[in-house]
């Protein structure tokens, strides 16, 4: 739990003050003194007795006491006063805005851990070191500008990188975005976003907290609890949109199987977001832009009105909402169109986008919303894009559509582009408490993601039965490295997981006796592959349509004459579209599903959908939906399709099986081959890493 003193002080010192605004402890004292703060407010500079008319202590010791402290010292005396502060003052809000921490050396890190030690030891709170700080409705506990509208129904914001902050401000403020926390975390020493999650989510109140949070983060250090605590608030009602940083380089593992080609750090990552309801951002526009269609009423269905007057824009935003997944339906022929279109100058347009042209008034703005509002039932929500020329005042528009937003049930979104030309009446919009956002595609772009970014999955979900003590029995007889086929089939056998009925052979004589048992045969053929190499089609070591007996035998020598195959694995052909299922596990993200179109396509199109564990047939089912090559499972030009239902459940199963035996570290099925009778595994590779 996150210290009161820290949240809502009585009192404050500075550390480090300074008459200097430049410096981190002279803009600190400056943005305290300016913030709402009603405290106490001390200030410790060895060389001043008065800065910035608050009086100046020499040493901490000298201090009386202190609930919060704001640190902007050298490091290598930061341990000390915080040794003073907790142990003598009372202090238990801490916040240290010093660099040279852990970030920095090993000697730096002690600090940091002497630091930290201390402050968990009085049951303090400590934010950073090395950030910019802290701020909330209560006080500015930090040094950099600018510092903004504060109000309780803002956007709580929560970043590791305190120089993107000022950015994602910057922006967010110049649009109207309003925030009611910021915590700059650095270091994340002792609180990191988890820990400020775990709060907001413990002490959420429905009628007080923020229902919006926005989180920049370069590194997740506890996925398990970024998810618990993210579902928790999504599922109170709140939004999170967030930018998860650094993920281009992080796929770097080696690749035994093509799961492990694709198992990035970033898939983990999506497989994540997606799982709590988290809205993925890539920029600080998009963050910004998503946390703003949050502060709007929720969007209901897919449906949108383009309401312009200028048509370039508005068919921009339609190709990005259609693109998207959304839909600007036809209004043309609407029975509510035409008495609509009689209160417009000649020359506009109801099709959808609605342009009522450069000349269009307020007047005739509201004759368009209300229809939208009260007749067009096709509508879920609309876009209105108004700018100007120049040559005349937006003020009566923009008054209108602020009212209108104030009333209408269907969600609005205001696109006001001018921000040179009508500069002044956007502003006296944003100041009503509007949005702005200037922008149509990037607007479109962020409804796309938060109407298709998925609800929190449940956190309890029933899985398929299978037998866990048959699975436990094998995995603990087995060593350690890739199983041997024997071995990993028990374990599909005991998760009921379909496979194609095998033999591995090592004698000629064994090769033929098995081809005589199933009546190898035109209509029963064979397939044969090595044992032994990793890639088996790049070594010619598989044979599709084995017919006869002589076949087997030539096939047979052949196979075992290739390098580093020791036997020969045969079965009966099977028939359909190539499909994949694999997991892997992260050390810290727990193991992830893939699933996609598979064979040697696997490799050059990487169709997959992952998800982390445990994942539902249902869940997969409509994952599966996203798959660029859905069609295909849905069978085309005379292709069998594939069973879904039956997919879905070899997936789900395959979830059900690492949770039984998290010692699995790898596991390909690749392919599965699935028709509207069957999805059964042809080929699997399993890895235990006890």
């Amino acid at each position: 739990m996150i210290n009161p003193k820290l949240l809502n002080p009585q009192s404050i010192v500075i550390c480090g003050a300074s008459s200097d605004i430049h410096k981190p402890g002279g803009k600190s004292l400056k943005n305290l003194l300016e913030s709402p703060f009603k405290g106490q407010i001390y200030a410790v500079n060895p060389k001043e007795t008065e800065v910035q008319g608050v009086k100046c202590y020499a040493k901490v010791d000298n201090l009386p006491q202190v609930d919060c402290a704001i640190l902007c010292i050298a490091a290598k005396f930061c341990a000390q006063t915080v040794d003073v502060l907790a142990k003598e003052k009372g202090c238990r809000g801490f916040i240290i805005v010093s660099a040279g921490f852990s970030e920095e050396s090993h000697e730096g890190a002690e600090i940091e851990k002497h630091i930290v030690d201390t402050i968990n030891s009085v049951g303090g709170s400590l934010i950073g070191p090395n950030c910019t700080g802290f701020l909330n409705v209560n006080y500015a506990g930090c040094f950099d500008t600018p510092i903004p509208s504060l109000d309780p129904h803002g956007v709580d914001f929560i970043t590791g990188s305190g120089a993107t902050a000022v950015f994602i401000k910057e922006y967010g403020i110049s649009n109207g975005l309003k925030f009611n926390s910021v915590w700059a975390v650095g270091n994340s020493a002792q609180l990191g976003i988890e820990d400020v999650l775990e709060h907001l989510d413990e002490t959420f109140d429905p009628e007080k907290s923020s229902r919006v949070i926005m989180l920049y983060m370069e590194k997740i250090g506890d996925p398990q609890r970024l998810l618990k605590h993210s579902r928790s608030l999504i599922n109170k009602g709140c939004h999170i949109a967030a930018i998860k940083s650094g993920g281009s380089a992080a796929g770097s593992r080696a690749a035994s199987s093509h799961t492990g080609a694709l198992a990035t750090n970033d898939a983990a990552v999506d497989a994540l977001f997606q799982k709590a309801g988290i809205v993925r951002c890539h920029n600080r526009q998009e963050l910004t832009t998503v946390c703003g269609v949050f502060m709007h009423p929720e969007i209901k269905g897919k449906r949108c009105a383009v309401i312009t007057h200028a048509g370039g824009p508005a068919v921009m935003l339609t190709d990005v909402l259609s693109n998207g997944g959304m839909e600007v339906p036809s209004l043309k022929d609407h029975p509510a169109s035409p008495a609509l279109l009689a209160k417009l100058f000649g020359g506009s347009s109801v099709g959808n986008p609605i342009d009522f042209l450069a000349t269009g008034t307020a007047e005739q703005l509201g004759y368009i919303i209300d229809t939208v509002e009260n007749e067009y039932d096709e509508i879920d929500f609309s876009v209105v894009i108004f700018g100007s020329p120049g040559l005349f005042s937006n003020k009566e528009v923009y008054d209108l559509l602020d009212e209108k937003m104030k009333t209408c049930k269907k969600p609005i979104f205001p696109v006001l582009p001018s921000i040179i030309n009508v500069k002044d009446e956007i502003n006296d919009f944003i100041a009503k408490g509007r949005i702005n956002f200037p922008e149509e595609c990037v607007l479109g772009n962020a409804i796309c993601k938060v109407y298709n970014t998925p609800k929190p999955q449940p956190e309890h979900v029933e899985l398929p039965q299978i037998d866990v003590a048959r699975i436990r029995a094998t995995v603990d007889r087995c060593k350690d490295g890739y199983m041997e086929i024997a071995d990993y089939n028990e374990l599909l056998d005991a998760a009921g997981i379909s496979r194609k009925k095998s033999v591995e052979v090592n004698k000629k004589e064994d090769a033929l006796a098995f081809a005589k048992e199933v009546g190898c045969s035109k209509d029963v053929p064979l397939v044969m592959k090595v044992v032994g190499p990793l890639h088996k089609s790049d070594v010619g070591g598989v044979t599709l349509n084995v017919k006869d007996m002589d076949t087997v035998s030539k096939e047979f020598d052949r196979l075992m004459a290739i390098k580093d195959t020791y036997a020969v694995e045969m079965y009966p052909m099977l028939d359909g579209t190539d499909v994949y299922i694999g997991a892997i596990k992260d050390a810290k993200f727990g193991h992830q599903i893939f699933f996609g179109l598979g064979g040697i396509f696997i490799e050059v199109l990487k169709d997959v959908q992952s998800a982390l564990a445990p994942i539902t047939a249902t869940e997969a089912k409509e994952m599966l939906t996203k798959l660029r090559g859905y069609k295909i499972l849905q069978g085309v030009r005379g292709q069998e399709p594939v069973n879904l239902d039956l997919y879905a459940d070899q997936v789900a199963r395959v979830s059900a099986l690492v949770q039984a035996a998290p010692e699995i570290a790898e596991m390909d099925l690749n392919p599965l081959l699935g028709n509207p009778r069957y999805v059964t595994a042809v080929d699997a590779r399993i890895r235990l890493e006890k």
